[in-house]
């Protein structure tokens, strides 16, 4: 029987406790991800066998003007046949590269962008039921633009690439209207309206460890061959 004090009690917080797993099957190595076959032993559940993208793991920035501005760009997603509008992101996909570093480096790139202050705001998986990507964005503030000279040269989905700013209540009233749907930006903003509401009290810090098992593909070396 659920014990009602208990509940009050307990702090609410994911468990990490990965359980055995008996097979591994890479069916496709991509050039981002893979496509893997596991057996997991569930115990008295038994074992099953599960099907998810094997994902390096990514980073995104919430950067915040002083103006409360959230800066967004737009890409066109192929999967989903839209032109979104999202945080600057990008993966971890250079070895030993702190997280925090990878976010001020696309920051840079696809938003010609740099930042003074940095928190970390949240992790979060994407998608836990077939992927195993996971995300950690952080608050970027103290803006101040890249020289000229020093600008990143965007092709493909990035040629082009609009970036506005957009006041945080308004990003706020896209979310709850239907009007943009990029879940880490959603996520992202809300999780920053709420900190602002509180005077930014319980920012993080960027060194903070990850509370779930590392990002990046498992089996691979730092280039991405099989193991």
């Amino acid at each position: 029987m659920p014990d009602p004090l208990r509940d009050r009690l307990d702090p609410l917080r994911d468990r990490l406790d990965p359980l055995p797993v008996l097979s591994v099957v890479r069916s496709l190595q991509g050039r981002v991800w893979d496509v893997v076959t596991e057996e997991v032993d569930l115990g008295a559940g038994g074992v099953v066998t599960r099907d998810f993208v094997d994902h390096t793991g990514a980073v995104a920035v919430l950067a915040l003007d002083e103006q409360e501005r959230v800066v967004l760009v737009q890409q066109y997603r192929h999967p989903v046949g839209a032109f979104e509008w999202e945080l600057p992101a990008g993966l971890l996909d250079v070895d030993g590269e702190p997280a925090h570093v990878t976010a001020a480096r696309e920051l840079h790139e696809e938003a010609d962008l740099e930042a003074g202050e940095w928190h970390l705001l949240l992790d979060h998986y994407a998608s836990p039921g077939g992927s195993s990507e996971a995300l950690r964005v952080f608050l970027a503030r103290d803006l101040r633009d890249v020289p000229d000279d020093a600008r990143h040269d965007r092709d493909a989905e990035e040629l082009g690439m609009p970036v506005r700013r957009v006041p945080l209540d308004e990003v706020v009233e896209a979310i709850l209207s239907g009007h943009v749907h990029n879940g880490t930006l959603m996520i992202a903003v809300l999780a920053a309206v709420r900190l602002r509401d509180r005077g930014w009290a319980g920012l993080r810090s960027v060194d903070e460890p990850w509370p779930t098992r590392s990002p990046g593909r498992r089996g691979h070396d730092s280039d991405g061959s099989a193991r």
